[in-house]
């Protein structure tokens, strides 16, 4: 049930229903008591307003106004957004931070890069060794700390309706994606992002 939104008209017209009953408190829209009551209303329904937008700003996957607070506990935004990122990109980085619980694991970071709006998979390498089928790559010891993140070569993230009024209609990109994943790569692993 979403939560209700009441108008300019709704906040006068309870106003002036809470005033005493009397000549001197007409409700004739040239008298005081309307012309006060039509100054006070705005302000009430910006309070409401933002009151009923609180319960979305509660939630990093839903804030608008309250995104700037979510990102400064998060030490975002980052170079990784590049200069001007989209509510819906900073959104996804700040889900991906409150959610990411760490890992090494190759599942760890399909589901960070899900979490920040990117299909990837990944390919572990080895290094060669004797009695390897004659023709596969030879690599050396450097090949065992290698891997690689398979992804389009530029994501699409659309910008969804109702959201974000303002923004670009989608935006192409891939560098939160190298960034994130660089940052949280274990420190003796090589990254290659193969965008094929």
């Amino acid at each position: 049930m979403a939560a209700p939104r009441y108008s300019v008209a709704d906040f006068r017209t309870a106003l002036l229903n809470l005033l005493p009953r009397g000549r001197i408190w007409s409700r004739d829209p040239d008298g005081m008591p309307y012309q006060l009551a039509g100054v006070w209303a705005p302000s009430f329904q910006r309070s409401a307003q933002s009151a009923g937008d609180l319960i979305d700003d509660a939630f990093p996957s839903t804030t608008v106004n309250l995104l700037p607070e979510w990102e400064a506990t998060l030490g975002l935004p980052d170079p990784c957004a590049g200069e001007s990122p989209t509510v819906e990109l900073r959104r996804a980085q700040v889900v991906a931070r409150l959610t990411d619980n760490g890992g090494a694991s190759i599942p760890y970071f399909v589901a960070f890069a899900k979490t920040l709006g990117y299909d990837i998979t990944i390919t572990q390498f080895a290094p060669s060794r004797f009695r390897r089928k004659f023709g596969t790559p030879f690599g050396g010891d450097a090949w065992a700390y290698t891997w690689q993140i398979n992804c389009p070569q530029l994501t699409i993230n659309r910008l969804k309706f109702g959201q974000s009024f303002g923004n670009p209609w989608a935006t192409w990109s891939n560098a939160v994606l190298e960034c994130e994943l660089n940052a949280r790569k274990p420190a003796h692993t090589i990254l290659i992002f193969n965008y094929s």
